[in-house]
């Protein structure tokens, strides 16, 4: 009995169990690519989050050197806060990550808000092509020494 023949014997079968174990095999096949989806996406909306974060982060450092080198003769530390919101700009531009840079209510911070987006591996096939997460950072605006250190 030759291979063919063999599986029409078997497609012609009688027994109730047959290809059972196909429809078993599709089912758990399935959910390993929805686990492996979950990781490898969501894996890549993580990473998003941390460069969000990280760019926000150093944008609103760098809007926080922004001071001004006229008062600085004088003694006085101020901060020129076009000049560092202007800084922070750059620094997004610099990375190519939009945001947006503002000093707090009270002055003495500068938040800067950024937003990346992922693009998806599996959920690009129910139609989600990307993920979108956003970062922010604040650098206070502090001098001389604040604590005690050692």
């Amino acid at each position: 009995m030759n291979g063919l023949a063999w599986v029409r014997g078997r497609m012609r079968s009688n027994e109730p169990d047959a290809g059972s174990v196909t429809v078993f095999v599709a089912v758990t096949m399935l959910g390993l690519l929805v686990l492996c989806g979950l990781v490898v996406d969501g894996g890549a909306k993580l990473r998003a989050a941390q460069h969000a974060d990280r760019v926000a982060s150093e944008a609103a450092r760098a809007a926080g050197q922004a001071v001004d080198p006229a008062a600085l003769v004088t003694g006085e530390v101020t901060i020129d806060r076009t000049a560092a919101v202007r800084a922070a700009q750059e620094y997004l531009a610099m990375t190519g990550v939009p945001g947006s840079a503002a000093f707090s209510a009270d002055g003495t911070a500068v938040d800067v808000n950024t937003v990346v987006s992922a693009r998806t591996v599996f959920l690009g096939l129910v139609g989600v092509d990307s993920l979108t997460v956003t970062g922010h950072g604040r650098a206070v605006l502090v001098h001389g020494v604040t604590g005690g250190g050692t």
